[in-house]
């Protein structure tokens, strides 16, 4: 597909090419992670801003990284023309882009070092274990994502361990409820991959890329996303009916309706466009579910 020839400022340019549909990934495990600590420990509000910066400098290099290897490797042959696809648009160069890789993953490092003196080192294996996911999952010689890989990691990095560390930054302790109330942003930060993958399995099948949803087909990964999103809102119920967390928690099921509908869209969608809308839906689906959730949790420690 040739280059678009529609010019932009740099900064519009910029701006889609972080997909900030997708930023939510960086910014719920933070602020649920943060509002469960609240309960348990005074709260650092400078340890918070620099963890929530610092994990969206991360998120969005991640997409950078994503960006510029999967021009490297397939060009533009075959691609959706979304607004992110700034290199393919003509929009950024690869050298651009590079270049903002390395500086947004400079700041993710830098913010990371800091919290470590604050803390201590096990934010360090953290910030090192998910600076290596991000950049294998689209970069280097064996690219996670291409695989099958790239849900298992998500749903690993972008829940229980980010979550989790948020939780620590805090209160430099773990707990098993950390973990619970981690799940729900894991199930449903997956299903936005999972969506994109979905979206681009005709052409991931053309040049090898073994994400799951090439492997096992459209409409058996159409239950996978509805399972995966169903299973949030289940988790999210069942901790605050049985204990685990606070009632208040039950906030976090407002954004269900709008999860439904994602659900029902992705059922019928039957183009590339369709699904990408769906894969939008979800990233505000998470957004809000992991806005809620906190709301809920902070709620509970008044």
């Amino acid at each position: 597909m040739a280059n678009s020839n529609v010019q932009q400022p740099k900064l519009v340019s910029w701006f889609w090419a972080t997909r900030p549909f997708s930023l939510s990934a960086a910014i719920a495990p933070v602020l649920v992670g943060s509002a469960l600590a609240a309960s348990m420990a005074k709260f650092n509000w400078l340890l918070f801003a620099i963890a929530l910066t610092a994990s969206i400098a991360i998120q969005i290099g991640t997409n950078l990284t994503d960006e510029y290897s999967d021009h490297r490797r397939h060009g533009g042959e075959g691609k959706l023309l979304a607004p992110h696809k700034v290199i393919q648009r003509g929009l950024l160069s690869e050298r651009t882009v590079l270049i903002g890789i390395i500086t947004v993953f400079g700041y993710g490092i830098a913010g990371g070092l800091f919290i470590v003196s604050q803390t201590g080192w096990p934010i360090l294996a953290i910030g090192l274990a998910g600076v290596a996911a991000a950049y294998l999952y689209a970069g280097g010689p064996f690219p996670l994502g291409n695989y099958g890989l790239g849900e298992p990691v998500v749903f690993l990095f972008m829940g229980p361990v980010m979550v989790m560390g948020a939780y620590y930054v805090q209160t430099q302790e773990l707990a098993g409820t950390a973990f619970v109330v981690s799940l729900p942003i894991a199930f449903i930060v997956t299903a936005i991959l999972h969506c994109n993958n979905l979206r681009d399995i005709s052409e991931d099948q053309a040049v090898g890329k073994l994400s799951i949803a090439a492997v096992i087909g459209i409409q058996p990964s159409r239950w996978m996303y509805a399972s995966l999103v169903s299973a949030a809102y289940l988790i999210i119920a069942g901790a605050a009916l049985t204990g685990v967390v606070s009632g208040w928690a039950l906030i976090g099921l407002s954004p269900a309706p709008f999860a439904l509908d994602a659900v029902r869209k992705l059922f019928a969608a039957d183009d590339r466009i369709a699904m990408n809308q769906v894969m939008v839906q979800s990233g505000k689906v998470h957004g809000w579910t992991g806005v809620t959730l906190a709301a809920g949790l902070l709620i509970a420690s008044f």
